[in-house]
């Protein structure tokens, strides 16, 4: 797949869902998007305390895991959240950072930058700043945040090295690094790995693990640590129209379907950008 190609339908898919509010596991009636994405929410690390501190709109059931609750973020911090969305991580960690820090949120969607300004306009945030732009090439200057977090995004861009990149240059000396994605154990089966609508549903754009690992590490970020690994939901294959239709017209079985989604975990990673270094 062209990497110009995925991006454009990655927008489109995330520009949808932010105006549906639908997760990246399907549709769902709108009655019931609400119960959804909090129990995804819950399933992946957020605790009931952390949803109900932020604007209902913010949850959109979209990520891998928690990073801001791993983060031990500090006050006077300044936090750059890769892939924003509507905001949730940005607003948690604004509450950790407190109101005189920053927290600068980027995403390439236009309809997600609108929503979590909004979003922060509810809840009355100060300290929160929504910037559009690509992950691959940041508007954040050199040297300029303490901590970058990204919560099941990465996965879904095409050129993660260029990420890594981005986000060594603009974390300051002794800045720190901590992420929720989707990585692969071994190959997704073809029928999933060469469909573009599987790769905005989480899946398909993922790597191999140690692969992924060594991506950070050619960055230039040391003392990189897994701090977490959990399967990653059978559910959210099952629940994806998508995903499911291919499914059915490649007549794949159950247990072959159950084989792919374990190859699918999610893992949380720390890294760290020398005291030493400049971009």
């Amino acid at each position: 797949m062209k990497e110009r190609k995925i991006k454009e339908f990655v927008r489109k898919r995330y520009g949808i869902i932010a105006r549906e509010k639908s997760s990246c596991c399907g549709h769902v009636d709108t009655c019931e998007t609400i119960d959804l994405h909090e129990s995804i929410s819950r399933k992946i690390g957020y605790t009931d305390e952390e949803l109900n501190a932020v604007s209902e709109g913010a949850t959109l059931g979209l990520g891998c895991g928690n990073p801001v609750a791993l983060a031990s973020l500090i006050e006077g911090e300044t936090v750059l959240d890769l892939g924003s969305g509507a905001g949730l991580d940005c607003f948690l960690a604004a509450k950790k950072v407190g109101k005189n820090a920053k927290v600068i949120g980027v995403d390439m969607t236009p309809e997600m930058i609108e929503k979590a300004r909004e979003n922060a306009r509810e809840g009355n945030y100060g300290n929160i700043e929504f910037r559009i732009g690509e992950i691959e090439n940041l508007p954040v200057a050199d040297n300029s945040v303490d901590v970058v977090i990204s919560n099941c995004v990465i996965n879904l861009s095409p050129d993660k090295k260029r990420v890594f990149q981005e986000a060594f240059r603009v974390l300051k000396p002794g800045g720190r690094l901590m992420i929720s994605d989707i990585v692969l154990l071994k190959e997704l089966p073809y029928f999933i790995r060469n469909s573009i609508e599987a790769y905005t549903g989480c899946i398909s754009g993922a790597i191999i693990k140690a692969e992924y690992i060594d991506i950070i590490k050619a960055a230039g970020f040391q003392n990189i640590r897994v701090i977490d690994e959990i399967s990653f939901p059978i559910e959210c294959m099952d629940n994806d129209p998508t995903v499911k239709a291919i499914i059915e017209d490649l007549k794949i079985t159950p247990e072959e379907s159950k084989e792919a989604a374990s190859s699918v975990v999610s893992i949380k990673v720390y890294g760290v950008k020398s005291d030493r270094e400049r971009s």
